[in-house]
């Protein structure tokens, strides 16, 4: 299991998200953002619209996602205790 938080991928927050892999994290993060955005929070919606900003343009998006997944990759499993 890793650890990122909402601002490491692209959010307003430091809540730490765990997950085993990119794919469940960026699930876990869309849900967040999802109560972010119906809780009207502005410094997520401002993080949102820079978001949606790539989605304009897909090589720049797939781009992005691209280095969010290497630093999943790179990051250390979490450590149990």
């Amino acid at each position: 299991m890793k650890t990122m938080t909402c601002r490491q991928l692209g959010g307003a927050c430091d809540k730490a998200f765990h997950a085993n892999s990119f794919e469940e994290m960026t699930e876990i993060s869309k849900k967040h953002g999802m109560e972010m955005f119906n809780q009207k929070d502005s410094e997520h919606l401002l993080a949102m619209e820079k978001i949606n900003n790539l989605m304009k343009d897909i090589a720049e998006l797939e781009n992005w996602f691209s280095q969010k997944r290497e630093e999943f990759n790179s990051l250390p499993h979490d450590s149990t205790i």
